[in-house]
């Protein structure tokens, strides 16, 4: 049956079960969107920079076991969306980017926003598919899903020329392609079972690959559940995923983020054993690749991760296994418990103590504005047991981390490689995926001004994501690295923002602006707007300079910090 290749590439979509695409519309595809809108089978989002457009695909990316979508016009428009692919390629999260061209009969003549797509995305996605003959346009689709989905989850590229969509072509539509799930091997399999069998002090770090098979699976965080609890082990979310693990379970051992406090990692340092499930390993991980020691780890270390190019190249583990991490822990559950896994008991419960003792909702307030942990204490009295919560990049996020325990039911949502602006997309995306679910999104005055003009796209669609605006009129996450790095060094005017009153800014969009200026004012301002829920909600609170995180607070004489 001959059909237009718009037409191919739409129902090839459809066939992969995409139902929403994010988009900047632009000239170099319009023949795609016109006949996406004519079809009216998926809703095509309209957002108001490339950049929010794909981080609402990677939040879809890590809402549900399909890649999220989204669609950039060519030159700029793909320069725009750059921070989410940079964000999807390191975090490992599934995502096809449409990638407007130029004619290809203008190929090589730097035509008007001509780019060379394989050379530009080289280093941010997994594979760039040019699409220059109709007959290859629906396999393409295919093979983008199957790529982005697979081994190490990631972003793919597909570029297609602005004079493509309108020839015909017979080609039939190339079907979705199962996701390949590796199991390991059983020699591998007993090794571990031994391993972790004689260990006394393990450390199990678990991470998104994990999360990836729980969106496959939904028996896979139950059963890492069963684990912990039947073979007597601590579990470790890691940086960025402290939803994989219910934080006031006793199993829990201690949030392996980035800077992990002096007393739990004193405590971690004297484990035995460290098997990474489903976890990458960075250098947030690993502590600036101290904890495990790259490339040599200072203590037996089992990495599990669905890929063979991944295990192995920072750290020559003890023992490697390039398989699903779900597929381990239903094959250790299968081997039955340890006959004497209880002498861990002292040494989880000791994690646990520390960590519980972590989580403690205590603060000492702040002269120059709110300490922002009494913020985030509040906010946590009103979460929905599902809630979605996004962060921003930025230390007002250590408040949350440090303060708020999440539940394997709530899901969080951020950029772990630590990209500012992704937050406010990321709750939009969140919200406009699961309609009625509680979205919160923490973030602070810097990343508001960069991507916080989604809030318009929530509008437009219908979303009514509540975002909490942490305004200390700094970039203070810079602030502290400068203090820290250089004391003697002057940092305020390299730090200092000018902001607007984010409560009339929100307004002006439609959404419910409050403002909380002091402690007084913080129980009526956060119970206000978690009773708003049908339109977005701005919270602007005026915060503290000095309390730079949850762990730390400027005491230098520059005395006009304040």
């Amino acid at each position: 049956m001959s059909r237009t290749v718009a037409r191919l590439l739409a129902e090839s979509l459809e066939a992969h079960d995409v139902d929403q695409i994010y988009c900047v519309p632009g000239e170099s595809y319009v023949g795609l969107t016109s006949e996406l809108l004519q079809r009216n089978s998926m809703r095509v989002v309209v957002c108001r920079h490339e950049t929010g457009a794909g981080y609402m695909a990677v939040a879809d990316g890590r809402l549900r076991a399909r890649a999220g979508v989204a669609m950039v016009s060519r030159g700029p428009g793909m320069a725009n969306a750059m921070g989410p692919l940079h964000t999807a390629f390191h975090d490992a999260t599934p995502m096809v980017v449409l990638v407007g061209q130029v004619e290809r009969k203008d190929f090589g003549r730097l035509a008007l926003q001509e780019q060379n797509y394989s050379r530009l995305l080289s280093d941010t996605t997994k594979l760039v598919i040019e699409v220059n003959e109709p007959e290859q346009a629906s396999e393409a689709i295919a093979r983008a899903f199957h790529v982005a989905e697979s081994g190490t989850q990631g972003p793919v590229a597909v570029i297609l020329p602005e004079d493509i969509f309108d020839e015909e072509t017979d080609a039939e539509i190339d079907a979705a392609r199962d996701r390949p799930i590796a199991g390991p091997r059983l020699d591998d399999l007993n090794q571990l079972a031994e391993m972790l069998a004689k260990s006394e002090r393990p450390l199990v770090p678990v991470g998104g690959a994990l999360w990836a098979d729980h969106l496959r699976d939904p028996a896979a965080l139950a059963d890492l559940n069963r684990l912990a609890e039947e073979w007597v082990l601590p579990i470790n979310p890691t940086h960025r995923r402290p939803h994989l693990f219910d934080a006031l379970h006793p199993n829990y051992g201690g949030y392996m983020g980035i800077r992990v406090p002096p007393a739990l990692i004193g405590e971690m340092k004297k484990a035995d054993l460290m098997v990474a499930l489903g976890e990458r390993m960075t250098d947030s991980v690993s502590q600036s690749y101290t904890f495990p020691a790259a490339p040599t780890p200072q203590l037996p270390f089992v990495h599990v991760w669905p890929d063979a190019n991944e295990v192995g190249r920072v750290w020559r583990p003890t023992l490697g296994l390039p398989c699903s991490p779900h597929e381990v822990i239903k094959a250790l559950l299968a081997k039955g418990t340890p006959p004497d896994a209880a002498k861990r008991r002292d040494w989880v419960a000791g994690l646990n103590a520390i960590h519980r003792q972590l989580l403690a909702k205590e603060w000492n307030p702040t002269s120059d504005g709110i300490n922002f942990a009494a913020i985030v204490c509040e906010v946590d009295k009103h979460l929905a047991p599902d809630a979605v919560v996004t962060t921003d990049a930025g230390n007002f996020g250590s408040f949350v981390h440090r303060y708020i325990g999440f539940k394997q039911s709530q899901i969080f949502l951020s950029a772990v490689v630590g990209a500012m602006g992704s937050g406010m997309p990321m709750a939009v995306g969140a919200a406009m995926r699961q309609p009625g679910r509680q979205v919160v999104c923490f973030i602070g005055d810097g990343g508001t001004l960069m991507m916080g003009n989604e809030i318009a796209t929530a509008i437009q669609y219908g979303a009514a994501p509540v975002m909490i605006i942490s305004d200390n009129s700094m970039y203070g996450t810079i602030g502290m690295h400068s203090y820290v790095r250089y004391p003697d060094r002057p940092f305020l005017e390299g730090t200092r923002l000018t902001n607007p009153d984010f409560a009339a800014w929100g307004r002006s969009f439609g959404a419910e602006g409050i403002t909380i200026r002091n402690d007084s004012e913080i129980a009526d301002g956060i119970a206000a707007a978690f009773a708003v829920k049908t339109k977005p909600v701005v919270v602007h609170c005026l915060t503290s300079a000095v309390q730079m995180s949850a762990w730390r607070r400027f005491t230098g004489s520059e005395t006009t910090l304040p």
